[in-house]
């Protein structure tokens, strides 16, 4: 059996390659990658903890995470094409909809 840190440690590497691109990425595709990543790493998480618990809780909870993370993204990209056919691009920076 795989030992827990080892799923810890990969965890920690996805998660910080998410927030490292979520914060310096512009590009909506990229966000929304940035985020599956993030959440994966969370399910990963939860996983592992469950698997070496008597319990499936943990398990349970990584699939309603795992059906989130899928309403997100096709709610998120039907967003970036409605902005992409409003403005022609998908870059953030360019895109003045939600702003004063």
């Amino acid at each position: 059996m795989i030992p827990l840190e080892l799923y810890i440690l990969l965890a920690s590497i996805m998660f910080t390659i998410g927030l490292y691109g979520l914060i310096t990425q512009k590009n909506g595709v990229k966000l929304m990658m940035c985020i599956e990543l993030l959440l994966n790493s969370a399910n990963i998480n939860l996983v592992a903890f469950s698997a070496y618990q008597p319990n499936m809780n943990g398990q349970v909870f990584a699939l309603f995470s795992i059906a989130l993370a899928a309403a997100e993204a096709g709610v998120g990209f039907a967003i970036l094409i409605a902005l992409y056919r409003l403005y022609g691009t998908i870059d953030l920076d360019n895109i003045s909809a939600m702003r004063w």
